[in-house]
């Protein structure tokens, strides 16, 4: 008799040939130019039960442009696994053709030749469009939306959120699980909470006073879809007060909580789950480690770290998806659910190619009606690029190295700190940069940027510490985001080793003398977590900047060496 993990095993290669095939055809039929919707639509229906995942929208309604990143390292149990593998190894991990459609949606390779061809991706008014299909042919299919929503955009900042909750609740999710949302603060949160057509989750948000579940939010919901029991539980970003203010939402906790998580799913099964599905923001290595604490998990549908992963991955019986960010990508995932188990399921992770999906005509309407208010401060146009400006990396994006260029500039810095925030589309070489472009990277509620005198010492310490946030071989270490961005101060890194010995050879590069620990330096940053921070809105020290060089150009970052081995 098949165990069950030999089962899910075997049925995840059968999906991986199947949707080898339709890669195939995607990548021959764009080159020549006629990908169509069909094509892109295409899905064998499988089962009785269909989930749609989407994630990390951050406030995108429109089409963009979004690089993929070229690094992204994986340490301990995760290197060379999914999703740390970037570039050509993607391709040859998924039989990917280079050039083709999908290696432009999945990897940075070649972006800026391959989007003169294939153009942007996303948009919700192509979103719905994708879903409405899905729902035409499975219509009881639940949609499920992992957070990072109403958050990255100048509309949505000026709206607090309310042009993202108008534009999603016609696309009608069944359930949402959250993060940045929280930055709008709790009061806001739970003003837009109250009136949501569908169920805000997360089993790990607590009353911080109480140290008991918070009642604002459902640990659970237990759907009937195709004659199965599907119980959804949500699982909040966990390092929320680590990452972004605490101060911003003060009556909540958050935290993974294993222990409650697996009490949830012993719950939903006692009550008579078929599926127990975790729709989760804890970030990929984050999910592949509760995947293995947890038991009873069928799916995790995963989001926070961005990644895009065009099959399933297996740990134990837990399959993991991960669907992107941006609204790049939805994904379809039909599952056979009889007797209390899954036995079988289809996958496919679609790629919103704009100039392919037709747009929702409604919700095209609606989105183009949210932005009207704004139109003349979305257009206006502040400068051009002759380098292609992209935010996502391990270590570096040029979005950041701009960031970094004016904070030096415009705030007479020696070095310059910017966060490795992973949202903010790409803009191309030739671009204007508009103020629309500026907030998609640039957008929120603490965007004070400081200036101050800091130690050669305490800088390392900064420095020391964030990484240990992304190279922790625990992943429960891992507390987000990509590496603080440096402009004007290069370093060494070892990734591998332990925390506070992986930085060396920091040099202020306008000297190229060694910073001295003793030293005091002027510091510029922004997006601190300390209440009261003041100082200038990020964006008006760009856009001073950008408006003086009149067009930017970003040279190649070669200031930070790293060594993996």
């Amino acid at each position: 008799m098949i165990s069950r993990r030999d089962f899910l095993q075997a049925s995840v290669a059968a999906s991986a040939i199947y949707s080898a095939y339709g890669i195939s055809n995607l990548s021959r039929a764009a080159a020549q130019q006629s990908l169509t919707q069909d094509q892109l639509l295409d899905f064998k229906t499988t089962g009785n039960v269909t989930l749609i995942h989407i994630t990390d929208i951050h406030a995108q309604m429109k089409p963009i442009y979004f690089r993929e990143p070229e690094i992204n390292l994986g340490v301990g149990a995760a290197l060379g696994q999914p999703p740390h593998v970037t570039g050509a190894d993607f391709l040859k991990m998924f039989n990917m053709a280079p050039g083709s459609a999908d290696a432009y949606a999945l990897t940075y390779q070649d972006f800026g030749t391959l989007a003169k061809s294939y153009g942007k991706m996303g948009g919700l008014d192509r979103v719905a469009t994708v879903i409405n299909a899905i729902r035409a042919d499975r219509p009881d299919a639940l949609l499920l939306d992992g957070g990072d929503t109403w958050h990255g955009s100048y509309t949505c900042l000026k709206s607090e959120g309310q042009d993202m909750v108008n534009v999603m609740n016609m696309l009608k999710p069944d359930a949402m699980t959250f993060h940045w949302e929280f930055t709008l603060g709790s009061d806001r949160v739970r003003d837009i909470i109250e009136n949501l057509p569908f169920k805000a989750m997360g089993q790990n948000i607590f009353d911080k006073e109480w140290d008991e579940p918070s009642e604002d939010f459902a640990d659970y919901e237990i759907f009937e879809r195709g004659g199965a029991k599907i119980a959804v539980i949500g699982q909040a970003f966990p390092y929320m007060p680590i990452a972004n203010p605490g101060w911003m939402f003060p009556e909540y906790s958050f935290g993974i909580r294993d222990q409650r998580m697996q009490e949830m799913v012993d719950e939903v099964r006692a009550k008579g789950a078929d599926l127990v599905v975790c729709l989760s923001h804890n970030g990929f290595d984050v999910d592949r480690a509760m995947a293995a604490k947890v038991k009873g998990i069928d799916i995790i549908l995963t989001g926070h770290t961005h990644d895009a992963i065009p099959e399933p991955v297996l740990v134990g019986e837990t399959m993991l998806i991960a669907s992107g960010s941006n609204g790049k990508f939805v994904t379809r995932l039909d599952l056979d659910v009889r007797d209390g188990r899954l036995m079988g399921f289809n996958h496919k992770l679609i790629p919103i190619f704009s100039d392919v999906i037709e747009a929702d005509k409604t919700v095209a309407a609606a989105i183009d009606a949210e932005r009207k208010p704004y139109d003349k401060e979305l257009s206006e146009v502040i400068g051009h690029t002759d380098s292609l400006l992209y935010r996502r990396g391990n270590f570096n994006g040029t979005w950041d190295d701009l960031i970094c260029n004016a904070l030096i500039d415009e705030r007479d810095a020696d070095i310059a700190l910017s966060p490795g925030f992973r949202w903010g589309p790409s803009l191309m070489p030739g671009d204007a940069i508009t103020r629309e472009d500026l907030f998609n990277a640039t957008s929120m509620t603490y965007p004070n940027a400081y200036r101050s005198e800091m130690t050669g010492e305490t800088i390392k310490l900064i420095l020391e510490d964030v990484a240990d946030n992304l190279f922790n071989p625990d992943p429960y270490y891992q507390q987000g985001g990509d590496m603080v961005r440096v402009g004007g101060m290069g370093y060494q890194i070892d990734v591998n080793k332990p925390q506070g010995s992986r930085l060396s050879n920091m040099t202020l590069l306008k000297t190229g003398e060694a910073i001295d620990p003793s030293k005091t330096y002027v510091v510029a940053g922004w997006a601190s977590v300390r209440e009261g921070t003041e100082g200038p809105a990020i964006w008006d020290v760009v856009e001073n900047y950008i408006r003086r060089e009149g067009t930017v150009h970003v040279d190649p970052n070669k200031s930070v060496k790293v060594i993996t081995g």
